[in-house]
């Protein structure tokens, strides 16, 4: 029999699938479905501090001071001590999901503001979370903002929230750091339990008929995980943090990669939409099959034994490979006449 188990911010799982931040995670029926293919874990959908603090707005406005014409029309508004806003429906269905299923239930959080990922923090904290993810999504796009304030953005904030939770933290960053390995370390120092890379942030487009930029939603492709792995095997021996792996896992090729690069976890989204919870079995499955066939006898075994550190040659993960694929390419037939 396989051991599957692996750690995740200090939790023992049973495998290292586990389902991310996606619409799938935010419903009862589909959340119980991903346990039973499975599951070792979840991440639920994330709560955005902006669409909270839109809807206080709109709650104070309506509800505590509507200036009504007609008395009458006071009848029409609902109770402002009734009202179940959207902090408070996540919270319960985070303490709902903490009743119905047996695996670890992690909150993702995506601030704006200092005080905004401390409160809400500490509400997850409250209604149960195992873990806390924190979607840092920030993209720095003024010239006069140099990248070690950046840095110290996410390094401030995990400090603050570091005082008043007790949660094993993880940050799911982005690619763009100048040097991602100091920073992790940063991290490190800074109290996090763990890193997730990486974020997949979705990009506007161009509309050429209308002249307007609109947002469009891409799901991975496996090819993504390729940069994912990298990093992973780059970052495996530096630090103790856990390092998940996030975006361009498909099928059990992608997983398996990851692990022997050295990822504690692997994450799934993209793939679970298009083919439906029960598709983590499938994986999970072929990864055993694929196991079993050249006698690992657990993802410890195989966990990072591919990471840099472990190399014959270091280079093939540095500018040595870049040189050799280059020089490695042959055109078609004709493309150049």
């Amino acid at each position: 029999m396989i051991d599957l188990s692996t750690d995740y911010l200090g939790l023992g799982l049973k495998n290292p699938l586990v389902p991310s931040s996606s619409p799938l995670t935010r419903d009862d029926d589909t959340a119980l479905r991903l346990e039973d293919a499975g599951a070792a874990a979840l991440v639920l959908h994330s709560l955005f501090e902006e669409e909270l603090r839109a809807e206080e707005a709109m709650a104070e406005r309506f509800l505590l001071h509507a200036d009504l014409a007609h008395g009458e029309a006071d009848k029409l508004l609902p109770d402002a001590a009734d009202y179940r806003g959207t902090l408070d429906q996540y919270l319960e269905y985070l303490a709902r999901l903490k009743r119905r299923l047996t695996i670890p239930v992690i909150a993702s959080l995506n601030g704006v503001s200092l005080s905004g990922w401390v409160e809400l923090g500490r509400d997850l904290q409250q209604a149960g979370a195992d873990a806390l993810e924190l979607n840092v999504y920030h993209v720095a796009g003024e010239a006069a903002v140099p990248g070690e304030v950046v840095e110290a953005r996410y390094l401030a904030l995990l400090t603050e929230l570091r005082s008043v939770v007790d949660l094993p933290i993880i940050l799911k960053l982005s690619p763009f750091f100048s040097s991602l390995p100091h920073f992790v370390a940063e991290l490190e120092r800074a109290g996090a339990r763990g890193v997730a890379l990486f974020n997949r942030f979705y990009q506007p487009d161009i509309d050429l008929d209308r002249l307007c930029l609109v947002d469009r939603l891409h799901l991975s492709y496996p090819d993504e995980a390729l940069l994912r792995m990298r990093w992973i095997a780059i970052l495996r021996g530096q630090t103790r943090l856990t390092l998940a792996a996030t975006g361009g896992v498909h099928g059990h090729e992608e997983a398996l990669k990851m692990l022997l690069a050295g990822a504690d976890v692997v994450h799934l989204a993209s793939c679970l939409l298009q083919r439906g919870p029960a598709y983590l079995a499938v994986i999970l499955t072929d990864m055993e099959r694929w196991m079993s066939e050249r006698e690992y006898a657990s993802v410890a075994q195989l966990k990072g034994s591919m990471c840099q550190r472990n190399l014959p040659d270091p280079g093939a993960l540095a500018r040595a490979s870049y040189i050799r694929v280059l020089d490695s390419y042959t055109p078609g037939s004709g493309v150049w006449r």
